[in-house]
């Protein structure tokens, strides 16, 4: 079983003990505390996982708008990775494969790019987490041509190291069956 195939059951297991847990456990009253308690160190309040993931695809955005591709992939895990992109190949399998994909991909666009994120939805289960984005991009071609295209990206993430990282990813367009032609500028 490789990395990808482990995590993938991993993720379905604890979405499943978790679900069971909650809809097994009884409500338990409050325990008590002792009179002679000592009020405890209140611990700083800190960001949310799930605004540390919006924190996260905020700083992708900002990296892929500068074409900075170093730190667009600081924000996916070096190990394990998996993406399915829009783009041939079919599949990117490790981190310095799917970061030879974005140096290709940004090095064809020598003009500015525009990438906008919207409609981020995320659920984290404990360790693990999953959302998904709708996400326009806009490149600039050398003749100053501008190219459009909107994807659907389905993103898993896993906190690695205190740090939440993107361990797989799925981006796609919608495709007319009837006529099988892609549908690069997606509308709801």
């Amino acid at each position: 079983m490789n990395s990808v195939e482990r995590l993938t059951a991993a993720m379905v297991i604890s979405f499943a003990m978790v679900g069971a847990a909650n809809a097994a456990a009884p409500a338990a009253a409050p325990a008590a505390k002792p009179a002679t308690a000592a009020p405890a160190a209140a611990k700083p309040a800190g960001p949310s996982d799930r605004a540390q993931i919006e924190a996260l695809e905020k700083g992708f955005a900002a990296g892929f708008n500068a074409k900075d591709v170093s730190r667009i992939m600081s924000y996916y895990a070096r190990d394990g990775l998996f993406v399915f992109d829009v783009t041939p190949p079919r599949e990117h399998v490790g981190w310095e494969d799917y970061k030879k994909d974005w140096d290709g991909f940004l090095g064809s666009s020598p003009g500015p790019v525009v990438f906008k994120l919207s409609e981020l939805s995320v659920t984290v289960v404990g360790p693990v987490a999953y959302g998904h984005s709708i996400q326009s991009i806009t490149t600039t071609a050398k003749d100053g041509s501008t190219s459009e295209l909107v994807v659907r990206v389905t993103d898993v993430y896993r906190k690695i190291g205190g740090h939440w990282k993107i361990v797989q990813e799925h981006v796609s367009i919608p495709v007319d069956t009837d006529t099988m032609k892609p549908d690069p500028l997606s509308k709801p």
